[in-house]
């Protein structure tokens, strides 16, 4: 699924954390334990560098643990990242995150020192939400939908902590189609840029094979059929999605199972697995360089072309 939603704002954000990047001690990222791969945002990695990392895995309460716990794992393999997982079942940890940062650079915690801090995240990961919970106050906009925040700003913290906000940012381009269909799925880009009965088609397509029996305890079906289309035709049938001429309107039932999948009422679900990521990295290199070297088929044909017309004038 391409994406093609990034608005200019998310343009200037990614210029202005580019500029104050070499300021900041460590960087805050957070992710949806639903997609934690999917919300990962490259950009993230590009201008970071070799900076120390936190990655939270928020709203786990709707992510499945033993996949949230997996995920932690698979991050904290590399060097300078630690992982730690939130939910609304656990906002009273969220303080924890000021003792990591002191635990990631030492060097700067004293009476006289202060951490600098840059939280990160792509719209709709709840950033705003855990924000708020760490100055035990409201200092963010919070709201249901992406790109709520739009500007940077800098929230003192307790224990020498200075915590740099910035907006949440997609990226220009999604190469991985699978991530743009969960990044979709989960509502981290506005509806109004989707098709629903894409998103819904690929989410059951899913949950079929992965999680058979949340969808039959949910949706009160007893044999699940084997093909995405039915499960929705046969869901909306369950749920009187009957339009004129006694036809399923799979249009509503596509934004039932989307909004349902959003929140939790269909089960814990985790859309992805570090084996999952692994392997779609492999895909994403090699459509990388095939384009690539189409680019450069391109470019060669075009030489070609003005060697052969500039012998031709002679």
């Amino acid at each position: 699924m391409a994406i093609q939603w990034f608005p200019g704002h998310m343009n200037k954000a990614r210029n202005e954390i580019k500029e104050i990047m070499p300021q900041m001690d460590v960087i805050i990222e957070v992710l949806d334990a639903r997609i934690p791969y999917s919300s990962e945002n490259p950009m993230v990695t590009a201008l970071r560098a070799d900076k120390p990392v936190i990655k939270i895995l928020n709203k786990a309460d709707l992510a499945d643990p033993k996949l949230t716990q997996a995920w932690m794992t698979y991050f904290e393999q590399e060097n300078g990242v630690k992982a730690i997982a939130f939910g609304h079942d656990k906002a009273a940890e969220v303080h924890k995150i000021n003792e990591i940062c002191k635990k990631l650079v030492p060097h700067k915690v004293g009476a006289d020192k202060q951490i600098k801090a840059m939280i990160m995240g792509i719209p709709n990961v709840g950033k705003s939400t855990l924000i708020n919970t760490l100055a035990g106050r409201i200092v963010a906009k919070t709201g249901n939908e992406p790109a709520v925040t739009k500007a940077q700003q800098r929230i003192k913290l307790e224990d020498g902590i200075m915590l740099y906000d910035t907006p949440g940012m997609l990226w220009p381009k999604v190469e991985n189609e699978n991530s743009g269909y969960r990044l979709a799925a989960t509502g981290a880009i506005r509806d109004t840029a989707i098709e629903y009965e894409d998103v819904a088609s690929y989410t059951a397509e899913y949950l079929l094979v992965t999680y058979p029996e949340l969808l039959k305890q949910r949706y009160k079906i007893d044999e699940l059929p084997e093909q995405d289309w039915q499960f929705v035709e046969m869901a909306g049938k369950k749920r009187g999605c009957i339009r004129q001429g006694n036809q399923v309107d799979t249009h509503k039932m596509s934004e039932i199972l989307i909004n349902e999948l959003r929140d939790g009422i269909i089960g814990r679900i985790t859309m992805e697995t570090p084996a999952m990521r692994d392997e779609e990295e492999v895909m994403v290199a090699q459509l990388r360089a095939a384009a690539e070297a189409k680019k450069a088929a391109k470019e060669q044909e075009k030489k070609e072309r003005r060697a052969r017309a500039r012998k031709n004038r002679r």
